[in-house]
């Protein structure tokens, strides 16, 4: 639907560009968005600002998905010397780390995140300083059209003459000297608050993503004392048992020994009394 939308679209616009042709007086013009907005510095710079940020919330949920990877693989290593009640603890503290990081994720890199919305705050000046411009074009080059080029409507055709997109830029760069001082006081300033709004962002994130940090360590920490202790248990129910084992061990030894020697001396005792009987009889 949105394909026959784009070609429909395309199609009035050929057929409005063949009209003008025909037409005396009508000028038609477009300019490339993207390509005003690679050529303008401050974006450029904006924008390098901010894929930097980007890096540095990648990192930060990488190292998020990885602590909750290695606290899986330890509870998996453990589990066999953990009760049901500590297992099920950690289980819970690990659904609750992995929904945090993927929260922060979504917050970071969703449709609705802060990735999206700077980039708007990013470019809305530059487009409504490009619209000022363009009507000014407009009006001055007595233009009937001008579209936009990276929009969503498709040109099918354009010839290159159309394009005033450097025209725009250079009345940008005219606007900028006019008001050189002013605008870059502005843009100081504006950059300022944006530096010191997210190094606030950054001084709240860390301090939540330390806490967070200490708060996994010392749980970490404590799994691994109640892991160590529940070892320890174990290690001495063993070596109790096999204690036990040991001295039942030797007790039956004993009383096997007992009975042995009973029977030896009952067995003696039984040839010496044939030994005398013989003996008397012999007499």
């Amino acid at each position: 639907m949105k394909t026959k939308t784009f070609l429909v679209l395309g199609c009035l616009i050929m057929a409005m560009s063949a009209t003008a042709q025909r037409v005396v007086g009508v000028r038609i013009g477009y300019v490339d968005m993207e390509y005003i907005l690679e050529n303008v510095e401050e974006y450029r710079e904006a924008t390098e600002q901010l894929n930097a940020k980007a890096d540095k919330w990648k990192q930060e949920i990488e190292l998020k998905l990885a602590e909750v990877d290695q606290m899986k693989k330890d509870l998996a290593a453990e589990k066999v010397l953990l009760t049901d009640e500590l297992i099920a603890e950690r289980e819970e503290e690990i659904q609750i780390l992995q929904t945090e990081a993927l929260a922060y994720q979504q917050d970071r890199f969703g449709p609705q995140g802060d990735l999206i919305l700077q980039k708007r705050l990013l470019i809305q000046p530059i487009q409504d300083q490009v619209f000022t411009e363009v009507q000014k074009i407009g009006q001055n080059k007595r233009y009937d059209f001008i579209f936009d080029k990276s929009a969503d409507v498709v040109m099918l055709y354009s010839e290159k003459r159309h394009d005033i997109s450097d025209m725009v830029l250079r009345e940008i760069a005219r606007t900028r000297k006019v008001s050189a001082s002013n605008k870059a006081q502005n843009d100081k300033n504006r950059l300022r608050k944006f530096q010191e709004e997210q190094a606030e962002e950054d001084e709240e994130i860390s301090d939540a993503l330390r806490e967070r940090q200490e708060k996994a360590q010392a749980l970490k920490e404590n799994n691994a004392k109640a892991a160590e202790q529940k070892r320890a248990d174990q290690l001495k129910l063993r070596e109790e048992r096999k204690k036990a084992y040991e001295e039942r061990r030797k007790k039956l030894l004993e009383e096997r020994e007992a009975k042995r020697k009973a029977k030896e001396e009952e067995r003696k005792k039984l040839e010496e009394e044939k030994k005398k009987e013989k003996d008397s009889t012999s007499n």
